[in-house]
Formats: structure tokens, C-alpha cells, sequence
């Protein structure tokens, strides 16, 4: 990273506490060295970032194509801003923050949280200059053109830059010398270590006819073949894809501007236009959360905007160790089912011992009628710090 001492320590503590990548908005979790996601909004409803203690867990931001007005979004700064509230509203905030920079008016929307930020950058970032002034603003303890590396948690994270010198096609590219890099950097570790890769173009060949792809990623790629657990995070095309090959797990995040369509659905990529009423619900941040390594990376997709519906207002997701909504209001003689979507089992268990599920493994249901108004607060007897209540009325 091209620093020693208390000046490299103080840059990690800072993109610990947050890391901002340009573009694209993702929330992952990291735990036992597996890192899962699910679609924004089915998992999530409630309190974005609720862990319990020692979890490491982080923000993606992506794509904000600050500038951009056309009719996919006129306002690309307001869901920017929203994404923002989304990550300043939540009682424990986020790790770190990862982002790719559109320069000012991106430094001064992320400059409402009250934490550092890191930056990798798009595409966009090094048009005019070959990066030069993305690297004078954003590049310091970075190497090359802005990749660099550090551990935390007994995770190693590595930030990779490949929308630099691209390919016939947009397809990304990361060069030698980064290459000589990356094997060098990884050589010192074990294999056991948990492997985080960021980078803006996807490593994986999404849709190479659209550019949806790195041209040498097989080179980055087979250093990384002796490791357990490698998670690999991607911006660049505006939509949430995950694939698994092996020990390495790919997810592309959403963007915080407009859509792009799936891949060879349209003659080609670019902002695709939703009814006003639905544009925040194709928009987003992505969480990944790291309990230990006993536990899988989780990957969270959360949008701006979740899509409710009446079933989905009677419905209590329990994941990344919290109820979401953590509150619900509904009628009398209604009928609240909780699902648990965590890897790890959790009860349901009333404080008044108004009712009590049995042990809920991943994907198992409990169901409870509320036939009496009031308010009934309940909590997860196994993991007691999650909480939550029911108002009936």
C-alpha cells in the first residue's frame, strides 16, 4: 500500500470504519469464510445492519453516475443521498464503506457519514485523465493506478482496478503489473484465510458481447485457487447476479442511478427506464457480514425502497441475526409468520410466554395468531440481543 507504520494502521482503521466503492450499492456478510447474499428487500426490511458482536460487516455503494439525467432518473444525486440515509440510519453502522468516485459532488454526499471512505475506481473515474486526477484525490496509500490490499478480522481484502486500458468491447482488464501484484500480495497467507476481491468490471464472464467481463481475471483467478473461502465483489452492471464456481463466489451489486438490462435481453447495455413508482425498489446498497470462520460470508442485496406487499406486512424475516421489521402493526386476528433465513438456528420466544416457537433451522417457519390487542415484545432466546415487537390493534 506504500506505507509503513502509523500512517498505513490509520488508513485501514479508516476503511474499516467505511469503504465506499463508486457506482454500486450492496450489503454482504462475511462469517466462517462464505460470503451470501439474497435479493434487496426480502431480507431486510427492517434494521439494515443489526449483527451481534464481533461480526465484521460492510457497505457496498455502486454506479452513482453522478451527472447522469436522463429519464432512467433525472435526480441520480437524490437516490445517492438515499442510499446514504439508508446507511446513517441504522443504530450500528457499517465496518467500512467501499464506493467509486464521481469527485465532488460524490465527496460531499459521502461526506454526511461520520466515517472515513475508501474508494476504488469505475470506469467514468479515469476517461479524461487516465486516472491521474482520481489518483491525486483518492489514490493515497494505493499502488498502480489505486489496488492495494489489507487484513482485518482474519479476512484479507483485495481492491483491484480493471477499467483501465479496456478492451474492444468495454471488457476490463487488469495488466501485468497489477497481476505480479496480486500474486506476490497473496503469496504470505494461508490457505485458510477468507479471500474478499472488489474490483468495478465483474471478474466473471457475465456477458463478454457487452464487456461484462475481465480479460485476464484467469490469471488473477488461479492465484486465488488454493483458498478455502473467495469472495468476489463487482459493480459495473447495475443489477444483482451471484454465481459459485468452486471455492469462489461472484455478486455483482445494484446501482444507486437506473437499471441496465440482463444480459442479451436488449441490443445493448445502458440505463433502462421502470415506472417512477419502481425505481427504487431496482436501486440499492449490498452488505456483507463475517461472524467468523465458522460461519459463511453473508451477502445482503438491500434496496432503497422495499416492495411491500399485504403478505409481506404479516411476515417477520429473521436474518443476519435480527428480525426485520424488528416492529410490525397489525389488525386483531391476524396471523404473523417468522422465516428464518440465517444459516444458524433462532427461536421466537414471547416475553410475556405468550407463545414460543420450537428451534427454527435455516428456511423453517412459526406461526402465531393474534386474536387480543396490545403489544407483544419478543426475542430470540439464543441469541438474546435480538429483539423485536408486535403491535396488535
Amino acid at each position: 500500500m506504500g506505507q509503513t507504520g502509523d500512517d498505513k494502521d490509520l488508513d485501514r482503521r479508516h476503511f474499516l470504519q467505511c469503504m465506499a466503492w463508486v457506482g454500486t450499492g450492496a450489503v454482504w456478510t462475511l462469517s466462517s469464510g462464505i460470503l451470501k447474499g439474497s435479493p434487496l428487500g426480502q431480507s431486510s426490511r427492517g434494521s439494515m445492519m443489526s449483527h451481534g458482536a464481533g461480526v465484521l460487516h460492510f457497505v457496498q455503494i455502486s454506479d452513482s453516475h453522478i451527472g447522469f439525467d436522463k429519464p432512467a432518473n433525472t435526480d441520480v444525486t437524490a437516490t445517492l443521498r438515499a442510499a446514504i440515509a439508508k446507511i446513517k440510519a441504522d443504530p450500528e453502522p457499517p465496518a467500512f464503506v467501499s464506493k467509486a468516485a464521481e469527485f465532488d459532488t460524490v465527496q460531499q454526499v459521502l461526506s454526511d457519514l461520520s466515517m472515513p471512505v475508501f474508494y476504488v475506481p469505475g470506469e467514468h473515474d479515469v476517461l479524461e485523465d487516465d486516472g491521474k486526477s482520481y489518483l491525486q484525490r483518492f489514490g493515497k496509500g494505493t499502488s498502480g493506478a489505486g489496488w492495494h490490499s489489507f487484513d482485518h478480522g482474519g479476512v484479507h481484502f483485495a481492491g483491484l482496478v480493471n477499467v483501465v486500458d479496456l478492451k474492444a468491447g468495454g471488457l476490463g482488464t487488469l495488466g501485468n503489473e497489477q497481476l505480479e501484484w496480486l500474486e506476490k500480495d497473496v503469496k504470505r497467507l494461508k490457505s485458510s484465510t477468507p479471500i474478499v476481491v472488489f474490483a468495478h468490471i465483474p471478474l466473471s464472464s457475465v456477458y463478454p458481447e457487452w464487456g461484462w467481463g475481465t480479460d485476464d481475471s484467469a490469471r488473477a483467478l488461479s492465484y486465488l485457487k488454493r483458498f478455502g473461502s473467495v469472495s468476489v465483489l463487482n459493480g459495473h452492471i447495475h443489477q444483482v447476479m451471484q454465481k459459485v464456481e468452486g471455492h469462489v463466489t461472484f455478486h455483482t451489486a445494484m446501482s444507486t442511478a437506473f437499471p441496465q438490462p440482463a444480459p442479451g435481453s436488449a441490443p445493448s447495455p445502458g440505463p433502462m427506464k421502470v415506472p417512477d413508482d419502481r425505481l427504487r425498489r431496482v436501486l440499492g446498497l449490498s452488505r456483507v457480514s463475517f461472524h467468523d470462520v465458522n460461519h459463511p460470508i453473508a451477502i445482503t442485496d438491500v434496496p432503497l425502497e422495499a416492495e411491500m406487499t399485504a403478505a409481506d406486512a404479516h411476515d417477520v424475516v429473521v436474518d443476519h441475526f435480527s428480525f426485520a421489521p424488528a416492529m410490525a402493526s397489525v389488525p386483531v386476528g391476524s396471523t404473523i409468520t417468522w422465516t428464518n433465513r440465517d444459516d444458524v438456528p433462532h427461536n421466537v420466544v414471547s416475553l410475556e410466554q405468550k407463545f414460543k416457537s420450537p428451534v427454527l433451522d435455516t428456511d423453517q417457519q412459526f406461526s402465531h395468531r393474534f386474536d387480543a390487542p396490545g403489544t407483544y415484545k419478543y426475542f430470540c432466546s439464543i441469541h438474546p440481543r435480538m429483539a423485536g415487537q408486535i403491535v396488535v390493534g
